[in-house]
């Protein structure tokens, strides 16, 4: 089964912003990002920023749908039943005496299992600022899900993050400019098989420069979808050639000062409504911290 093209996608320039002084100075230069390269570790965008000393001009955005095949996860063996005690008659006795109580059979006891530990990440958020770990606002996995990778997420070094954006040179202006603070992905499946989920989140300094990022975001070559209860988000499909291959659904939007993208893919056309519900709980829980 061969693998869809690749997406591509632009951003388009944000409202621009009043200085609260104007003064005359030489136009800036850009900062000049090369086209996005694929990263070793499997993220599901790349993403291109170009910034001016004015602040954010362009961002350039490329989407890469992956054809997986999805099934649904190996069931665990059941556990043997415990064997059953076999009573054996006791023999009689022909005299006055007392007949003998039977010996005691001895019932194997289950052994207990181990539980699975206990998450020990913390975050705390207060007006839309987020502190602590970045790994506790990724949205929880729902019951009977798996976890691709550590179950609390998978925490975002530079590094990690400039492989996102293809290894460019000035990656680290680029996110000095943009106040980034750190970044945390996780990828998961259902419990039925049918889909799997990754959630991206990046913090940046700001509110203002997390929502900057969205505001210019668009795939151009996928269908537009809104994202319900977010006029702020943005939401795209791409549909399969055939309903046998995997088709895929990303959305992005931010919460304070956190940017987050989730990225869907089911075998088939995605249901939008799949994608609404998932960007519905990250943003909750993002606003609440849980």
């Amino acid at each position: 089964m061969s693998a869809p093209e690749n997406e591509s996608a632009a951003f388009t320039d944000p409202p621009p912003e009043p200085a609260a002084v104007p003064e005359p100075a030489a136009a800036p230069e850009a900062v000049a990002v090369p086209a996005p390269v694929p990263a070793p570790r499997r993220l599901p965008r790349a993403v291109g920023i170009a910034l001016a000393t004015a602040g954010l001009l362009a961002v350039t955005a490329a989407s890469a749908a992956v054809t997986v095949a999805v099934g649904k996860p190996d069931g665990r063996p059941a556990a043997a039943a415990a064997p059953r005690a076999t009573a054996s008659a006791a023999p009689t006795s022909t005299g006055p005496s007392a007949t003998p109580s039977a010996a005691p059979v001895p019932v194997p006891t289950a052994v207990p299992t181990e539980p699975a530990p206990a998450s020990t990440v913390k975050g705390t958020v207060s007006g839309g600022r987020h502190d602590g770990d970045l790994r506790y606002f990724l949205l929880p996995i729902p019951a009977g899900g798996e976890s691709y990778g550590p179950a609390d997420g998978m925490p975002m070094t530079r590094d990690d993050v400039s492989e996102i954006f293809g290894k460019p040179d000035d990656i680290d202006t680029v996110l000095n400019r943009l106040g980034y603070r750190d970044g945390a992905t996780r990828t998961y499946r259902t419990a039925d098989g049918t889909a799997e989920v990754t959630v991206t989140l990046l913090h940046f300094g700001s509110a203002d420069l997390a929502g900057r990022v969205v505001r210019g975001y668009n795939v151009t070559s996928q269908e537009s979808i809104d994202i319900d209860g977010d006029p702020n988000a943005h939401g795209f499909r791409r549909k399969p050639r055939n309903e046998s291959y995997t088709g895929s659904m990303t959305g992005i939007s931010s919460q304070g000062d956190v940017q987050y993208t989730v990225d869907v893919e089911v075998k088939g056309t995605p249901d939008k409504a799949l994608l609404n519900d998932l960007m519905k709980r990250q943003r909750e829980w993002l606003a609440s911290g849980g």
